[in-house]
């Protein structure tokens, strides 16, 4: 992103282990995570495997930045195309370690709950873009503009590309949110044998979306 990651640091392999436990703080009783581990001991302990994976895909296949050292947030951003977790792309990012970490049930679970997300994902928006594939902010420091700090610079640079931009929620109290970030609402649909209300969010390119967010 050249000028525009100047204050915030690329995640490094060596922080994978300590931001995958500030992401289970931050992610602790949203919807998604409690649907995949419903007893709250195992999502404190078993929750770390699920993001230390989704770090190390996010290092492979996309950029993973955090507001600094002390990982008061971080945020994973992939290119469309690399988006679906197939079966290889898993295995590549640690894959029998997260059936080992999780559990069958609870992995099952998941390959569930993402095969539906990533059919929407398609459905919502199938030309290249960028996907946010998730950001977090540790508890401690939410209401800090923290949040703002990580998406900005990634979201001006999409604007100067004309890149449109996409992500999923399953926390309808971050939907404002977004829309204060320019995204719009593509879709929701309660997603079967969970009761998750699944929203897919669109933020066009600058060209395209009007007046620009603050």
């Amino acid at each position: 992103m050249g000028k525009h990651e100047s204050y915030l640091i690329r995640l490094t392999k060596d922080q994978i282990e300590p931001a995958s436990g500030m992401l289970v703080r931050s992610f602790f009783n949203d919807p998604k995570l409690a649907h995949i581990l419903p007893d709250e001991e195992e999502r404190r302990k078993k929750g770390r495997h699920l993001f230390a994976f989704e770090l190390r895909y996010g290092l492979r296949y996309g950029r993973v930045y955090a507001t600094s050292p002390n990982l008061e947030g971080v945020a994973t951003w992939i290119r469309s195309e690399k988006a679906a977790i197939t079966f290889w792309r898993a295995m590549l990012c640690g894959g029998m370690a997260l059936q080992k970490g999780l559990g069958k049930e609870a992995m099952d679970r998941l390959e569930a709950f993402s095969e539906q997300a990533d059919f929407y994902h398609e459905k919502h928006l199938p030309t290249p873009h960028c996907y946010l594939f998730f950001i977090g902010v540790d508890p401690r420091f939410q209401g800090q503009g923290y949040g703002g700090m990580l998406m900005r610079p990634m979201l001006e640079w999409l604007d100067e590309t004309g890149t449109a931009c996409y992500l999923n929620t399953q926390n309808e109290a971050n939907i404002g949110l977004y829309e204060h970030f320019g995204f719009r609402v593509a879709g929701q649909v309660t997603l079967p044998e969970s009761d998750i209300v699944h929203t897919g969010m669109v933020r066009k390119p600058a060209g395209e979306r009007g007046s620009s967010p603050d």
